[in-house]
Parts: C-alpha cells; sequence; structure tokens
C-alpha cells in the first residue's frame, strides 16, 4: 500500500487532492488518484479560473450556453457546477463506504460575498439546492460576515467547508459557529447525523508572511523562529480541536448522532523551497484530520515523504505554545498576521473570479466575430 492510503489506514487522516479541472474528470484522471488513496477534492475560485482559462475542454460547452443567451457569469456557474456534480460521481463511492466522512467535492460561494452576512447566506442555499448531492460542500470563508453565515447554513442542515482560516482566535468562533449551529438543527427537530462540515486551517501561507515580519525584525532571536509558526499553529488548532469536541455540551449532540467538524490542513504546499517539500504533511499528521493536497506534494511524498503521527506526539502542544510565546516576544502579532491573510485571501479569490470572468467575455466576443 502507498504512503497516501497508509496516512488514512494506519493514522486516520483523509488525503484530498487540492485541485479540479475537466480533464481529469474526462480522462480518467481523478479516479485514478481515488484509486490510489485520494479520498476527497477541494476547489476555489482560483482553481477554477486556472482551469477554464487552462483548457479547450470548457470551450463547447461555453459557447453553447453563450449561444443560447446565458450571461457570462452564469455560464461560468454552470461550468463550475458540472465540474463539481462530475466530480462527486467519481467519489461517491467513497463517500458511501465511509459513511458520510469522505468523499467531498467543495464549491465556494462568490468572493465578493465575503463581507456579507445575508448575500451568502442566500448563494449558499442557492448552490446547495442547485448541486443537490449529499456530498458537495458549500464552501464559506472564515470571515466576520462569514461566520453568523456558517451557523445558519448548519442549522438548516446544509454540509459546509469553512475556508480562508489563519488564525487560531477565528477558529475557535468557526467551531462555536458550527456547534450552535447544530444545536439549533437538532432543537428544530434535524438529525445532526446527517450533517458534516470540515474546516479548512490555512497553514503554509502563515509561515510566508510570518517569516516576512521576523525577516523585518531582524534579530538573531527572530530569525531562529523563521519556518516554526505555521505547524506551532496548526498543532494548537489540532488540540483545540480535540478539547472542543468533548465534555458535556459535546456528548449531548453525539448522543444524537452528531459528527466532529474535521480540520482541514489546506495550503500545505511549500512555497520557501529552503524548506522540505513534504514539511506541511509530515508534520501534520493524525487521527480525525484531512490534508489537501496538491499533485506535486502528492508526488513528493509518496516518493519521500514521512509516515507517522506528528500533530500531537513528543509533547507537540507544549512546544507550539512556546513558539507562540517567542513570536509574541520579538513582536510577531499573531493574530494581525491572520487578519492580514485573510483579507490577501479574500482578495486573491476575488481576482481570479474577476480575470476568469474577463477570460470568458474575451471569448464572447471572439464567439461573436465568427
Amino acid at each position: 500500500m502507498n504512503r497516501l492510503a497508509r496516512l488514512y489506514t494506519e493514522h486516520g487522516q483523509s488525503p484530498w487532492l487540492d485541485n479540479l479541472t475537466r480533464p481529469y474528470l474526462r480522462d480518467g484522471v481523478l479516479a485514478a488518484m481515488v484509486a490510489d488513496g485520494i479520498r476527497g477534492v477541494t476547489a476555489n475560485p482560483t482553481i477554477f479560473a486556472r482551469a477554464i482559462e487552462a483548457s479547450d475542454a470548457y470551450d463547447d460547452q461555453f459557447a453553447a450556453l453563450i449561444a443560447a443567451d446565458s450571461t457570462v457569469k452564469d455560464a461560468y456557474w454552470e461550468l463550475v457546477v458540472d465540474d463539481v456534480l462530475d466530480a462527486a460521481t467519481v467519489l461517491r463511492p467513497t463517500y458511501d463506504d465511509s459513511s458520510g466522512t469522505d468523499g467531498y467535492v467543495s464549491v465556494e460561494v462568490a468572493p465578493e460575498l465575503a463581507d456579507d452576512t445575508h448575500a451568502t447566506i442566500a448563494a449558499a442555499r442557492m448552490l446547495h439546492q442547485r448541486v443537490a448531492r449529499p456530498n458537495v460542500f458549500v464552501k464559506i470563508p472564515a470571515t466576520a460576515a462569514g461566520i453568523p453565515a456558517i451557523t445558519a447554513m448548519i442549522a438548516e442542515g446544509v454540509g459546509i467547508n469553512i475556508t480562508l482560516i489563519f488564525s487560531l482566535a477565528r477558529y475557535q468562533q468557526v467551531i462555536e459557529a458550527y456547534l450552535q449551529g447544530l444545536e439549533t438543527f437538532t432543537a428544530r427537530g434535524g438529525e445532526p447525523a446527517t450533517v458534516h462540515s470540515v474546516a479548512s486551517f490555512f497553514v503554509s501561507r502563515v509561515d510566508t508572511e510570518v517569516d516576512h515580519r521576523l525577516e523585518h525584525v531582524g534579530t538573531t532571536d527572530a530569525l531562529s523562529l523563521r519556518g516554526r509558526a505555521a505547524i506551532a499553529q496548526a498543532q494548537l488548532a489540532y488540540q483545540i480541536f480535540r478539547d472542543s469536541f468533548t465534555g458535556p455540551r459535546w456528548d449531548y449532540l453525539a448522543a444524537h448522532g452528531a459528527h466532529p467538524q474535521k480540520p482541514l490542513w489546506a495550503s500545505t504546499s511549500t512555497k520557501n523551497p529552503a524548506y522540505p517539500d513534504t514539511k506541511y504533511v509530515d508534520r501534520l499528521i493524525g487521527p480525525d484530520t484531512i490534508n489537501t493536497l496538491t499533485e506535486t506534494t502528492i508526488a513528493a511524498f509518496q516518493d519521500h515523504g514521512t509516515l507517522t503521527r506528528s500533530i500531537d506526539t513528543e509533547g507537540a502542544p507544549h512546544t507550539a505554545a512556546g513558539v507562540m510565546r517567542e513570536l509574541a516576544a520579538v513582536g510577531v502579532d499573531m493574530d494581525d498576521v491572520g487578519r492580514a491573510l485573510e483579507a490577501e485571501g479574500v482578495a486573491s479569490f476575488h481576482a481570479s473570479f474577476a480575470d476568469v470572468l474577463t477570460a470568458l467575455h474575451t471569448k464572447t466576443r471572439q464567439l461573436e466575430q465568427r
């Protein structure tokens, strides 16, 4: 059995693919990756923009939609939803075999809604109704406006992938939103066993931002902390996860069939070439977690990854807390890091969304000139 499959069978961690593109669906690439151990797929506006702009596999459907008087934005969503539904079909056996704990594909609400709670709720409902598959997650960003939207959707029994989590404070808010949503859903007579959710905690981008700040400080103590913040914060997030899904409050929900909201390690490709290319996989292995991986990271881990439980072993939470104290001592405010990365993430997704619409408008003009 390869390393990817053993992540799940030996350590209870589900590897998901951080990509979705139509050629993978047409050529059987995704099906082959699932056979090798991939247990889910994540995507975001940047991934969809890259897929649509880089392949001609969407051209015929797009041309037909435009010929039928579809707007460019509506056509975009048709392309995205079709890919999501096709991927959900490939992953449905995984979903069924895992009793709904794996086998998901995610589709994200439009990034321009990140600061609008009511619009996010409306968009999430629309997407949920549109895809109408049990193994599709609607993705909602963990912005201040997104938190009440998460509660609202969970209270309606909708599966949610909460994305763009960059800080421990925000992660705690996400968990609280999930618990409140489950409590409301249960009180209304819903069956919490039917609700699943994951919380996407971003990793490598944290090191990129913190390292930049440490280099700006420039002291020996500061420079010695480079490359340590992201893993330490994720280890503390895992401890928060463990602590949050125990005790009387959770026991009541669990007795009604509720599932813990698993942490999903996102942004786990190594951005700094000075760091090991499997760093954000090797150091984050543990039960009841998900790691979403690019093809490059999958290949590296399959070749030389270290397959051992690491997220909470050898005093990890204690050591991680020490790293946080050292970062604060040299002037790095991790809450501010989280706010900066959240704003950057929302802006990046919004730019990708705008770029792909611009590209599709260009295709429309080309079609009209034929």
